[in-house]
């Protein structure tokens, strides 16, 4: 069990995961996902679905994109070999670099935690996401979570305003996620 000790009382960490699909039943693929991630994560607050176009790679399908606020006895490492866990479940295959996928489940934060850990000489986990400043298709999202400050880039609003050029590759659609399960 992870926890966070603040004085005398013990906290569970509040993460924000990242969900984005364009491969197969987009929708489907990334409700299976959350629902696999209710078995570690006791869900908040979950944002709204935006139909996204791509990035880096622009030769592919739309996107849909959303995000995922809750509570979790993992660490950041233990987290982030979930989130890979359940992208294979949900029938993600090793393709092109920000290629098409089935699923991409990205850990955004973990509380106000500023992390880099690499292993065998390589980036394994950076908190925030490397490039997440860059991506509307992320923060929107955020946004709905109620985020307002990213650790080492800022206030939100900010990086909002930067990437105002992507605002309209970024649409909001009437799709929902999943009932969150809130606790308490």
């Amino acid at each position: 069990m992870y926890t966070l000790v603040c004085g005398k009382h013990a906290l569970v960490p509040t993460v924000v995961i990242a969900l984005g699909s364009n491969l197969g039943d987009r929708i489907g693929n990334m409700r299976q996902a959350a629902e696999l991630m209710e078995s570690t994560i006791r869900f908040t607050r979950q944002a709204r679905v935006y139909e996204t176009a791509p990035m880096y790679v622009t030769d592919q399908p739309a996107f849909l994109n959303s995000a995922l606020r809750g509570e979790t006895d993992l660490g950041p490492l233990g987290l982030l070999r979930e989130l890979k866990r359940i992208e294979v479940e949900v029938g993600r295959t090793p393709k092109v670099r920000n290629g098409p996928r089935e699923i991409d489940l990205d850990l955004i934060a973990y509380e106000d935690l500023a992390y880099h850990f690499h292993g065998q000489g390589e980036s394994i986990l950076q908190l925030p996401h490397p490039r997440l400043g860059e991506r509307r298709f992320v923060l929107q999202p955020l946004s709905d979570l109620g985020v307002m400050r990213l650790p080492k880039l800022g206030a939100l609003e900010t990086l909002l305003e930067a990437t105002e050029s992507q605002a309209k590759s970024v649409v909001t659609t009437e799709y929902a996620l999943l009932p969150v399960h809130r606790s308490g």
